[in-house]
């Protein structure tokens, strides 16, 4: 049996990142850098339909802390059935969290949450467990937090405290790669699989299907799945060629 056969396919995250109520891409994840592309409803409905299981649904507004399209969330998760819903953006407290999750998402990454009220998440991975993620968004190896705005510490020792709460899954942002079509930080993913038998999720820099591939072949070190954006809104590949990629 190859190692193929054994290991699972990676897992694909369609992205539709909401911003003024439109379905946006940045580039470097900086404000202002925003590509539109129209409705989040029809951008998540197109990704329904060519056959995604899970979708990563980002709230800008309220990541960046300039508002909320919380309404556009919410009936975005509520006519995705049989699609998962990972959730993101401005989720620092109780009553965001609580939001997030009754509106039907099936996991929720906290960012800048996790990074700057320790005590806090640790609490809420005690809690909630699996429907928890951390979002890892970095530079180097410096976090980025307040919507990418402000340094928020040093990745191997913030993960080292992660690691010691058992956070269940980490997502990856190179944001350097985000939005820039130049290829995922393979380098970066092996490195944190190497810190953690946790489940790890990738973002960033995806422009074609052998970034797909070089991916999938991370899935028996721990890379569990992978956010995808600018490149299927650009017609790099459609979403259906990146999933038979990701199973082979």
């Amino acid at each position: 049996m190859n190692d193929f056969a054994s290991t699972p396919g990676l897992i694909l995250l369609p992205a539709v990142d909401v911003a003024g109520g439109k379905a946006v891409r940045l580039t470097q994840g900086e404000a202002g850098s925003e590509t539109n592309y129209g409705d989040p409803f029809e951008a998540a409905e197109q990704w329904r339909d060519q056959g995604a299981e899970w979708l990563h649904l980002v709230d800008l507004d309220a990541a960046f802390g300039r508002g909320s399209n919380t309404p556009i969330l919410r009936k975005v998760i509520k006519h995705m059935k049989g699609v998962n819903v990972e959730i993101s953006g401005g989720i620092r407290d109780d009553a965001s969290l609580e939001a997030a999750l009754a509106s039907g998402a099936e996991r929720v990454n906290l960012g800048t949450a996790a990074l700057e009220n320790p005590d806090w998440t640790e609490a809420v991975i005690a809690r909630y467990g699996e429907a928890i993620a951390v979002g890892l968004d970095v530079r180097g190896t410096t976090l980025a937090a307040r919507g990418w705005t402000k340094d928020g510490g040093d990745l191997w020792e913030v993960l080292d405290r992660l690691e010691r709460a058992n956070c269940p899954r980490y997502v990856v942002t190179d944001v350097t790669k985000d939005g820039t079509l130049k290829g995922p930080n393979i380098d970066l993913l092996r490195q944190m699989t190497e810190h953690t038998d946790k489940p790890v999720v990738a973002s960033g820099g995806i422009s074609n299907l052998d970034d797909i591939a070089a991916l999938r072949d991370l899935v028996a070190d721990g890379v569990e799945g992978a956010i995808v954006g600018k490149a299927l809104y650009s017609g790099a590949f459609t979403l259906a060629e990146a999933l038979d990629v990701a199973a082979v």
